[in-house]
Order: structure tokens, then sequence, then C-alpha cells
């Protein structure tokens, strides 16, 4: 039922995620259309979830007294319930999509072996560690646990990908930028040559006198490294070596490795809310204005607001009215953004 008939691409869809899956397949002619999945399943606990975030043998012990969701299934119940739905996933995936499952780790190497059946073990790029919380003195023997699992497979070899970076520290900049410049800027300096050896063109010709050392040539032409030692952009050793100078203040930061630290939300308005930094990292590097995201597990709906801050389309799935609900909230308090004007979506329930 389209309970908000407002044009828009963006959907919020309250359903169980298999009907769902196949109704943007079926009815919506969307195979092949998204480039970015994202999804945070249930983690096979077996337990159930009120809205305070509690988990509760019953509702009634709950602070709110408010059912979120459940988390019934385990072992191979929930593997197979999982499997269903990538199964539908994959065919809606672009040949330049991506797909992220968010996992632990009691369920998540399961869940690898999956999907590499599922997308292709070929197509694996990542078993991203997530930093989720502080360390806990739990008293229990075995070593405390700080984080979940995110696995990244992609549909090909051609993926959107924008490279991630992400700000030095302190002792990075110490380390990485020992030097300063008259003005207190951090540098570090460089090789001004590079392996191959060569007798002709520029790359081999003498630079205030020197030649490249041997079986080596200059990185660049005369030319530029004569306007770089103009620029001082060039030191010169105490033995008369030339090397560049790189400044910390301008490079884009460091790359992103695979061990993430985003830390959840300390007061979550839905038991499952991720981190929203973590959600715009995914959707700004696995996605390209314009591009579907879609996330069929979509909670409080923290991925459709980061793809929506990005000038992405989504598509948010939920059995769960009260996340429907949660998400609708997020969403139409967002403010408006250079990508962002007023938010728009078509709400059905099936």
């Amino acid at each position: 039922m389209r309970e908000q008939a407002i044009e828009s691409p963006n959907l919020l869809i309250q359903a169980d995620n298999l009907t769902a899956l196949r109704w943007l397949i079926e009815e919506k002619g969307l195979a092949g259309q998204i480039d970015l999945v994202y999804i945070d399943p249930p983690f096979a606990t077996g337990g159930r979830f009120t809205v305070d975030g509690t988990r509760a043998a019953t509702i009634s012990s709950s602070r709110s007294g408010r059912l979120a969701y459940e988390d019934s299934l385990i072992g191979e119940d929930y593997l197979a319930f999982l499997r269903a739905r990538l199964l539908l996933l994959r065919p809606l995936l672009s040949e330049r999509g991506s797909i992220y499952v968010h996992i632990d780790d009691k369920i998540g190497h399961y869940v690898k072996v999956l999907m590499d059946e599922v997308f292709g073990i070929e197509n694996f790029r990542n078993d991203i560690t997530r930093i989720k919380c502080n360390p806990k003195n739990f008293r229990r023997k075995g070593y405390g646990n700080i984080k979940d699992m995110i696995l990244f497979y992609t549909k090909g070899d051609d993926f959107i990908w924008h490279e991630p970076y992400e700000p030095y520290s302190e002792a990075d900049l110490a380390r990485l930028f020992p030097k300063r410049d008259a003005q207190g800027r951090r540098y570090t300096t460089v090789p001004l040559h590079a392996p191959g050896e060569t007798k002709r063109g520029q790359t081999a010709q003498p630079f205030k006198g020197q030649r490249p050392p041997k079986g080596r040539h200059w990185c660049t032409d005369i030319a530029t490294l004569e306007r770089w030692d103009r620029e001082g952009l060039i030191e010169w050793s105490s033995r008369g070596v030339p090397r560049k100078k790189i400044y910390a203040d301008e490079r884009r930061g460091k790359r992103m490795q695979d061990i993430w630290e985003f830390k959840d939300p300390q007061y979550p308005v839905y038991p499952t809310e991720k981190n929203a930094d973590l959600l715009d990292l995914i959707v700004r590097t696995s996605s390209d204005e314009e591009s579907y995201v879609l996330d069929c597990f979509c909670g409080s709906g923290t991925t459709l607001v980061a793809a929506q801050k990005r000038g992405r389309t989504w598509i948010g799935i939920d059995s769960s009215a009260l996340a429907i609900e949660v998400a609708q909230r997020k969403l139409k308090a967002l403010p408006r953004t250079l990508f962002s004007s007023e938010v728009t979506f078509e709400l059905y329930r099936i």
C-alpha cells in the first residue's frame, strides 16, 4: 500500500525485506540499478530488543514496554534467512555496485563463507574490523570484545571507489613530517630521482651541474626541477644533494586501512543505531551522486540520512513499525545542505 504519494525516487518501505526486495525487482524494475548496499542484519543472538535498547525476555520487563525488533533466528536457520536475502540483493546490484554486511564475530565467519558463495570469493574486498566501544571489565574467561566486522564485496572488478582518507594524528605528523620551515609548516623530503637509468630525454640531463645517481633518472623534466628550486620546494643537503619538500598541510591525510574506530551513539534512539560517520564514509566511498543506496535492514535510518546528505537516492526497508517511525523523524529533521534540499520520499507498507 502506497501511504505517502509524494513523487520521489526515495523509498521507505515497511515490509518483510524478502517481500520488498522481490517487489523492487519485479514491480519497480530496479534490477542492476543499485550502486551500494549496506545492511546491518540481526546478529543471530536469539534475543528480543526493546526501544530503550535493552534485551528482554518479555516486553513487559523493559522500561519502555515497546518491542523494537526480534533476533530469534540462530545457526543454520539464520544463515538460510540471510542467504535468501543476499540472493535477491545480488541481482539488484549494478555492475559497479558494492555490498557491505555489518555483522559480529560470533556468526561473521560463517557469513563470510555464505557471501563467497553468493558474490564469488574473487569479489571479496575486505574484512573490516570496526572498534565499536571502549573496553569493558566483564568478569569472564576470555579477552574483552570491543569490535565487530564489516564484510565488503563487489559485483565485479569495475566498482565505484572514491579513495577514503583520514586526518593525520599528531603522532603521525611528528613521525611522517618531522621538519619545519621558517613559517612553522611541517614537511618531509623525498628523493628527486627514480629507479631506471636513461641516456636520453630531459630526465637524463644535468640539474644544477648534477646528474642522477647511477641506475636512476630524475623524476621529472629539468624545467620543472628548476621551477621547484626557485619556489623553495627543493632542500639541498650539506653535500649538495637535492630533495623535494612535501608539506603536511598539502596532503589529503592518510589512506583508510581496514581497522575503523567508529563507536556507536551512547544514547541511541533505536537499539541497532550505528555511528553516523561510519555510514557517511561508506556512502561517499562506494557510491556517486545520484547513485541508488539500499539498506533493507534500515532500522533508525542512519544509512538513509547519510545517503540524503550526500545527494544519493535511497531505499530503506524494515519490518518494524517503530524503525520506520524513527527513520521518518530523522529524515524529516535534516537541515538543508549543499546536496540535500527538502527531504522527500514515498512511504509504502507491503
